[in-house]
């Protein structure tokens, strides 16, 4: 055991120092981003080299139930091989004994990677970039909620109660002292991702009532999933602590700005470590154009996996911090694509279509899919969108149903991430669409039951 927990990350060790690691929880995201896995002892994982787990985990919908996963052999609940990726070997301080997490990769019987889990398509997609002689860098940003207890599903969602003893208010971003309300759970937030190794780049408080931003350092695009995957759930432990709920529903609450997860993009030359975005002289490139051009021809075709649930397109609202359209512009966050600020050594373009709801492999994956046929393309972009964007009319679906149906007739998309990625998504993300509207609401209770 000794020579097994050395290999460990140092912040891993570091957690362990002079203490006995009881057990070991084997997980890997499903198609919404839900933890799947095993925990076994600790003494059991030094003995494995792997674990199994039926494939049918990634035909499961958000609500339990499974979508049609026939294929040319049927739906035979086939085992996949799981291996540890023991780089991802973190703490999970929030339980009562001693536990680390170990993400792991699914292959098949043939070792194959399974081309549906989600960590496998971004590792696909960014093989493609390293294909080119290129590098993909990444930075995500979280935007989320801290909220009351939600018991009852049929009541509305309410701002949590801050320290000061008063529901956490709206229309506060930046502000300080709405970062002070939320000092217990901030400050436990703060502490596991210390014993999980995670460098949190700035928390800020956003516009929503009780919504708060996180901002990671930018790197390696399959790394900044991990922990964006480990990050929603110690947020979620930490507000557990405090008697309230993390949420990372794109629109919890109506009338308040959505939760985003906006990615920052760059693409660095394999050889040199030069950033494509810029030339010699600090200008910006071809490759920039086409990046953002890629964004915009792709994009929508894309939105049915980086807002993969009816809620997710109440976010896209005029005026609330959320863009309507596929405009580019630089230093606008009215636009759908951004070019923040920055030397040209760090140029980049931010997307701010994702949702914080999506699976954070997935969405990267998907916006990181669209940049690169439009690179391979040579896709011009529009001209640059100046002004106010919620001004335009809005370009992109507005239900799922709309993106479901682009995304299943965009092939070239499908190649990128994977066409068996793209036919077991369609499977259950039709299979939710369709659950969803068995469900009255009661806004057609309350206006169509005696009015029509």
């Amino acid at each position: 055991m000794a020579d097994w927990t050395s290999r460990l990350p140092a912040p891993a060790q570091a957690y362990l120092e002079g203490r006995r690691l009881d057990e070991v929880e084997c997980i890997i995201s499903d198609l919404p981003g839900i933890a799947r896995g095993k925990a076994v002892p600790a003494s059991k994982f030094a003995r494995q080299d792997y674990f199994h787990l039926p494939d049918s985990i990634f035909y499961q919908t958000i609500t339990g139930d499974w979508g049609e996963a026939a294929g040319d052999e049927g739906f035979i609940e086939k085992d996949m091989i799981l291996k540890p990726d023991m780089t991802t070997a973190t703490a999970a301080p929030w339980t009562g004994d001693w536990t680390l997490q170990v993400i792991h990769d699914a292959y098949d019987r043939a070792d194959n990677p399974v081309p549906f889990s989600p960590r496998n398509v971004l590792k696909r997609v960014c093989q493609l970039y390293r294909d080119q002689g290129w590098e993909p860098v990444v930075a995500p940003e979280m935007e989320f909620f801290l909220v009351a207890r939600n018991i009852d599903p049929a009541h509305e969602i309410k701002p949590m109660m801050g320290r000061s003893g008063r529901p956490a208010a709206a229309r506060q971003a930046y502000s300080m002292t709405a970062v002070d309300e939320f000092g217990p759970v901030i400050d436990d937030i703060y502490d596991f991702a210390e014993a999980q190794g995670f460098e949190i780049d700035g928390i800020t408080q956003e516009g929503g009532a009780g919504q708060l931003e996180i901002n990671l350092l930018h790197g390696d695009p399959v790394k900044l999933a991990d922990e964006v995957f480990y990050f929603k759930r110690l947020i979620r432990e930490a507000a557990l602590r405090h008697d309230c709920f993390a949420t990372f529903m794109a629109k919890p609450i109506a009338d308040e700005p959505g939760s985003a997860m906006h990615i920052h993009h760059s693409v660095l030359d394999t050889k040199t470590g030069a950033n494509i975005f810029s030339g010699p002289d600090a200008e910006e490139t071809d490759a920039f154009a086409h990046f953002i051009g890629g964004l915009q021809t792709h994009m929508p075709a894309a939105l049915a996996v980086i807002a993969p649930y009816v809620n997710s397109y109440r976010r896209y609202v005029k005026d609330h911090a959320a863009p309507i359209n596929l405009h580019w512009g630089r230093d606008n966050r009215t636009t759908g694509i951004r070019v923040p600020l920055s030397t040209s050594d760090a140029r980049r373009v931010e997307n701010r279509l994702a949702g914080m709801d999506c699976n954070p492999y997935l969405g990267i994956a998907a916006s990181l899919a669209c940049g690169y046929l439009g690179l391979m393309q040579h896709t011009a972009p529009t001209r640059e969108f100046k002004g106010d964007a919620y001004d335009d009319e809005g370009d992109i679906p507005r239900v799922l149903g709309s993106a479901l149906d682009l995304f299943e007739s965009a092939t070239e998309l499908h190649d990128v991430l994977g066409p068996e990625f793209a036919r077991v998504y369609s499977i259950v993300k039709r299979a939710e669409y369709d659950e969803f509207l068995q469900v009255i609401s009661p806004w057609e209770r309350e206006h169509l039951l005696l009015n029509v």
